[in-house]
């Protein structure tokens, strides 16, 4: 097999708390529920998901606590990838509670921690030799000096030549950060990997908008659009038209929580290795519906 170069993912090593409550919350009071504790963050899953559905080298930088920095490096190392850790002198590693409910839907607590105090600092232009992609976690965005890093990551990487993906990661940050700040953050990457109410409020459209108006309007601004569908699969625009639909794998969930990070995993493999944007696609229909099997986020 022809050897592909590297890819390069900056952003997020969270710890999970995954909490499946099949019956709905009861306020005040005890619901039943099964708690694990799984290594999380949507750059590292993307990281690991690449890793374990294609053949290129794949790398990480990102920062954690000190706490659990090993226990961290270990789970990434036994995926495949190769991390490059900061650790935080101050801050814990961040942590996500996943509120997931019988129907497999998740919603998130969300405490940033070590993992948005990501700086340029912790950048070194040599992150890139051999990196032929770099992919930026949409959380980077949604504090000033990860966002700082981002904009220096991309910019860096255009210089050399190296293209750029980005996933906007959550609807809920986007809007408190305001859409067109993180466009003009993102602007020059070439690939952008939002969910259905992720492109809606990037494009300026109601969330009653269908999403392949606003796939066409974003992909005049990037100029390769994936948008994850959940259970509908991907729909892709290139050059302000849709050039391809694809269809989900279909599978009974368990638990949605990286589903996204998955399909970005499965899609930026298979484009390492030369497939199409629609074939990266169905690649990371495959690796998104694998996810979706089993509680937590990471194979």
């Amino acid at each position: 097999m022809t050897a592909v170069g590297a890819l390069l993912v900056v952003g997020d090593v969270v710890t999970d708390v995954v909490a499946m409550h099949p019956e709905p919350i009861v306020p005040a009071t005890d619901t039943t529920a099964r708690i694990r504790t799984l290594p999380g963050g949507a750059g590292a899953n993307a990281a690991c998901w690449a890793a374990r559905t294609g053949s290129a080298e794949v790398r990480l930088l990102a920062r954690v606590g000190t706490e659990s920095a090993r226990w961290h490096e270990r789970a990434l190392v036994d995926a495949g990838v190769r991390p490059r850790l900061v650790i935080d002198p101050e801050e814990p590693t961040g942590t996500v509670v996943a509120l997931v409910d019988g129907a497999a839907e998740r919603t998130f607590l969300t405490d940033s921690g070590a993992s948005l105090r990501l700086s340029p600092a912790d950048w070194a232009p040599s992150l890139l030799d051999g990196a032929a992609h770099l992919h930026l976690s949409g959380y980077l965005y949604f504090a000033d000096r990860s966002r700082e890093l981002a904009v220096v990551a991309l910019r860096e990487a255009r210089a050399r030549g190296v293209p750029v993906s980005v996933d906007p990661a959550s609807a809920g940050f986007l809007a408190g950060l305001g859409p067109e700040r993180f466009m003009e953050a993102a602007a020059g990457a070439q690939v952008l990997l939002p969910n259905a109410d992720e492109a809606r409020l990037l494009a300026g459209l109601p969330q009653s908008s269908g999403v392949a108006r606003a796939a066409v309007a974003l992909s005049r601004r990037v100029p390769l659009v994936v948008v994850t569908l959940g259970g509908e699969g991907a729909l892709i625009a290139e050059g302000g038209r849709i050039t391809a639909e694809v269809a989900a794998h279909p599978v009974e969930a368990v638990d949605s929580t990286g589903a996204g990070d998955a399909f970005a995993g499965g899609f930026l493999a298979a484009r390492l290795e030369g497939a199409g944007p629609a074939e990266a696609a169905r690649r990371g229909c495959r690796a998104a519906a694998e996810a979706v099997t089993r509680p937590g986020a990471r194979p």
